[in-house]
């Protein structure tokens, strides 16, 4: 597929509904395939966290740091154990941080975790169950729900900023108008899969609508701090991966710890379904 000749715009839709239809089949695929797609965003995501944070780490740092990530893809992949994954992670974000020292390692420190928790949280969140699929789902209706009421209401409606400091566009029509958008995509979504339902869906729909917009504020502040406006220019129109990712990878890191503390590390989805 060719972008040439095309508008902004023209290819910020067709980017965006590629991107939705594979998100989806891989999601359905689960196992493997959706093993791939977790690890493209994580993998995705650190490559953009390290060329927008470049100047505050070094080539050992950064090398340890893709070293570890890339140990816990090939764990997520090859066994899915949740506790190795979750230790080499964090194991290896300490040690960056400890030889980098608080000049060059805490960076890519947490860039490592912020690329490599969510990763492993969809993963988790996906199992290999019907309601692993349909939590996956559901976290990707209220998240996109809130990303595209929280534009549109945001431009058509204007008034007081949200966070000035961090985003200077966001208003608080904005973000009112996705929280409620997701709640209403999330409850929508949850009353077709089963009218039962598990744990309060809307409650948890809300606070996944809130962690997202808050995931998307935290991107913008870390660029802004960098000077940086795209964090790259991997997806046509939209820019770069965590321009699109941010508030996806902030809700799934949230849903699996509310998941794994009421319900089990193992089986997070059910806390949903």
């Amino acid at each position: 597929m060719t972008f040439n000749g095309l508008s902004n715009l023209q290819k910020r839709i067709l980017s965006a509904i590629v991107l939705v239809i594979l998100a989806v089949v891989l999601t359905a695929l689960g196992g493997f395939a959706f093993g791939i797609l977790a690890c493209a965003i994580g993998l995705s995501v650190f490559y953009e966290w390290q060329l927008i944070t470049f100047r505050r780490s070094t080539p050992v740092t950064r090398g340890l740091a893709w070293a570890c990530l890339v140990c816990v893809m090939l764990v997520l992949l090859f066994t899915q154990h949740v506790l190795t994954m979750i230790g080499v992670l964090f194991a290896g974000a300490a040690l960056v941080a400890a030889v980098g020292g608080r000049e060059n390692g805490y960076w890519p420190a947490f860039g490592l975790i912020y690329a490599g928790f969510p990763s492993i949280a969809l993963t988790l969140l996906r199992g290999d169950t019907g309601d692993g699929f349909a939590a996956i789902l559901f976290l990707f209706a209220v998240v996109w729900a809130t990303d595209i009421f929280a534009y549109f209401n945001g431009r058509a409606l204007g008034g007081p900023k949200l966070a000035p400091r961090f985003s200077p566009n966001k208003t608080w029509a904005g973000a009112i108008g996705g929280a409620a958008a997701g709640v209403a995509a999330g409850v929508a979504f949850a009353a077709f899969i089963t009218p039962a339902g598990g744990f309060p869906v809307p409650l948890i729909a809300l606070l996944l609508s809130i962690i997202a917009q808050i995931g998307d504020l935290g991107e913008s502040w870390v660029k802004r701090r960098f000077g940086v406006k795209d964090s790259s220019q991997l997806i046509p129109g939209h820019g770069g991966v965590m321009d699109r990712v941010d508030g996806l990878v902030a809700a799934a890191a949230l849903l699996y710890v509310i998941g794994a503390i009421l319900v089990t590390p193992e089986t997070p989805y059910d806390i949903l379904f």
